[in-house]
């Protein structure tokens, strides 16, 4: 929706219409990177904001994410830097409740002079390896248990939406999803897929939409990858198993990657793996017609961002 101006239009309201979202694009590999912060504690980056230079970091970045969106008209989706704030990782920390607060609060101001509709939410994520699936919650309701500890408390701060980030196995998002739903807030599930069509898990990605879709109430707002190229995702959406109504009604969305490699070969790789904005917006542009969420993950900043958004504006 091109020339959008903010207003007050819930985040389901503004989706259902069909709007075309920006989201944010890399933040973790820029804050290491580009402001030498330390993000490898118990909670990773949940604790930035009490970092020197953390909070004015993150509003650097989130500001000239902000700007893109504005720039083109398009609504703004952010998320806290929390993916590793749960009940297990907050144990060996002197951190309480406040953390949550603090993360929402800041996140909402940031935004708040927002001149196009932009949206303060909360990220969580698996209990083991996000790329491996080791550590992962075996069953649906030790995940609900445990991961409503983290959501109702980002409910209780304030959150505008919910987002699970990097899911890699199906028991543990569907414990994630009944965990998010009884918040009553709107929330996403991204799952960490393969090309070949599937979560870590081997779960393809049309079976756990399906499985989550029956047995969530409210369903999630719909479902999305991120830390993937769009390419790899094209290949794992055009799996036989996936070809069907229900994967191209609720699969709406993707952070992306600039490089095509695999997590395997991407993790905790010490150099950049980057492609030119021009090149990774034209591999966004497949998805322009069937998407609604379009952000970055590893490799990408301001400039693939801007790409990506002028590409969605101007067919």
């Amino acid at each position: 929706m091109p020339g959008m101006q903010a207003d007050k239009s819930s985040l389901p309201a503004l989706f259902g219409k069909g709007a075309i979202f920006l989201m944010e694009g890399a933040l973790g590999e820029r804050l290491k990177r580009e402001y030498g912060l330390v993000i490898d504690g118990p909670v990773a980056m949940g604790d930035l904001l009490y970092q020197p230079g953390g909070k004015e970091a993150l509003q650097s970045l989130w500001k000239g994410y902000l700007a893109i969106a504005e720039r083109n008209g398009l609504p703004f989706l952010a998320t806290t830097t929390t993916r590793r704030l749960n009940r297990q990782r907050m144990a060996n920390t002197a951190y309480d409740d406040q953390i949550f607060l603090d993360q929402v609060q800041f996140l909402k101001q940031v935004l708040a002079q927002a001149a196009v509709p932009a949206y303060a939410g909360a990220l969580l994520g698996c209990c083991g390896d996000a790329y491996t699936a080791e550590g992962c919650l075996e069953t649906a309701e030790e995940a609900e248990a445990f991961h409503w500890w983290a959501a109702s408390r980002f409910a209780k701060a304030g959150a505008q939406f919910l987002m699970a980030g990097l899911m890699p196995t199906l028991p543990e998002a569907l414990g994630m999803a009944k965990a998010m739903a009884r918040t009553g807030l709107p929330y996403l599930i991204s799952f960490t897929v393969k090309k070949e069509g599937t979560l870590i898990d081997g779960t393809p990605i049309h079976e756990a939409i399906a499985a989550i879709d029956a047995q969530t109430a409210p369903n999630p707002l719909c479902y999305l990858s991120n830390c993937i190229h769009p390419t790899l995702l094209q290949q794992a959406l055009e799996a036989p198993v996936n070809q069907t109504a229900l994967v191209k009604k609720r699969f709406r969305g993707i952070q992306a990657n600039t490089s095509m490699l695999e997590y395997d070969q991407l993790d905790g790789a010490k150099e950049l793996m980057t492609t030119s904005p021009n090149q990774l917006a034209e591999a966004m542009a497949v998805f322009r017609d069937r998407f609604q969420i379009f952000g970055g993950c590893c490799g990408t900043d301001e400039r693939h961002m801007a790409a990506i958004a002028e590409r969605l504006v101007n067919r």
